[in-house]
This record gives C-alpha cells, sequence and structure tokens, in this order.
C-alpha cells in the first residue's frame, strides 16, 4: 500500500471514530435532559418518585458506555475499513440513537409490557448491527487479521442474543424479568474483554 494510500485509510478511520463519538455524546447528552428535579416538592419522597427515571438512565448510560468502550477497542484492532464499514457503522449509531426515546418511555411505563419489550428489542437491534459492523470489519481485514483472532467464538454476544430474546418475550409475563435480564447483558459486558485487551498487550511488547 502506498503512503497516500495508507494515510486516506487511516484518516477514514479517524474521521469515523471521532462522529462515533459524537453522536454517542449527543445520545448521553439527551438523555441526561430526561433527569429533572421533582417539581411537586423537596423532600425525600418526591425525590424517589424519580428512582425509576434514574435507574433506567443509569442502565441505558451503562449501555451507552459499553458500546463505546468496545468501538473503541475494536477499531484499535483494525488497519483497513471502506464504504461498507462506514454504513454498518452508521446502521449501529441509528440504533444507538433510538436508546433515548426507548429509555424515557420505558421509564414512564415500566410497569407495561409492550414499552420494556420494545426497550429490549432496541437493544438487542443495536446488538446485531454491532455484531454486523465487526463482521464487516474482518472480512475488509481478512481471516487472518488481529480483529477476528481476538474476537474468536463470541460466546459472549451468543449468550447475550439469548438473554436479550429471553427478555423481551418475558416483559410479556412480568416487566420486571425483562429488566433484570436486561441487566444481566449488560454485566456480562461490563467486565472487561480479555480477548481485545490481550491484542493491546502484544502490541506494547513489539
Amino acid at each position: 500500500m502506498g503512503t497516500a494510500a495508507l494515510f486516506h485509510t487511516y484518516m477514514t478511520k479517524s474521521r469515523l471514530e471521532a462522529f462515533s463519538d459524537g453522536v454517542l455524546a449527543i445520545i448521553i447528552t439527551i438523555m441526561v435532559l430526561e433527569l429533572r428535579p421533582p417539581e411537586d416538592g423537596y423532600t425525600l419522597h418526591s425525590l424517589l418518585e424519580l428512582l425509576p427515571t434514574f435507574l433506567s438512565y443509569v442502565l441505558s448510560f451503562i449501555y451507552v458506555g459499553i458500546y463505546w468502550n468496545n468501538h473503541h477497542h475494536m477499531f484499535h484492532m483494525v488497519d483497513k475499513i471502506n464504504g461498507a464499514v462506514l454504513w454498518k457503522n452508521l446502521n449501529l449509531l441509528f440504533w444507538l440513537s433510538l436508546f433515548p426515546f426507548t429509555t424515557a418511555w420505558m421509564d414512564k411505563n415500566y410497569t407495561q409490557p409492550l414499552p420494556v419489550a420494545v426497550y429490549g428489542v432496541v437493544l438487542a437491534m443495536a446488538a446485531v448491527a454491532y455484531l454486523i459492523l465487526q463482521k464487516e470489519l474482518i472480512k475488509a481485514g481478512g481471516p487472518d487479521c488481529k480483529l477476528a483472532q481476538a474476537v474468536g467464538a463470541d460466546s459472549k454476544g451468543k449468550l447475550s442474543g439469548i438473554l436479550y430474546i429471553a427478555g423481551i418475550s418475558a416483559s410479556f409475563i412480568s416487566t420486571w424479568i425483562g429488566i433484570v435480564l436486561y441487566s444481566i447483558v449488560a454485566i456480562i459486558w461490563f467486565i472487561p474483554d480479555k480477548r481485545i485487551e490481550k491484542f493491546y498487550s502484544d502490541d506494547r511488547e513489539i
């Protein structure tokens, strides 16, 4: 690869990451705007009434943080991107951009099955979009690229898919079961992923 082509590839990659970071920052900003002080009092009771809103925000904030973290790690592992990667990255950002809406809807109706189920559907679609982006990056880099080696069998991704489906279905039985299952997925991904971090360590040793 010539110097000009290499420069173009890394510039495109850096612009993609900067744009994605900006979108994620806006998503968090929109979500936090839903956290408003109690309008009908200044007691502990009035503050506790906002607890569902706060917990919904915390869960969604953790999810956005997980995607930002994993997105950053994933693009650290790749050297080649193309137009298909750009569009699939936009697909991921589209589903993530729905987080503020589904979060607000769920926190106002957390005892109703449909809002909780729709929240789970958006979480699941974001996960699918991330997987599609990951596969496109591996396709662009080749089957022997560092990302392909780091991802491996992706057991965490498969388990997350099962929990999302279970959570969406369980929401029509008990919304609390659905929310707990979504939270379990967040906990699974909140734990640092050693697969990619191993390659970080290998790169530093070179």
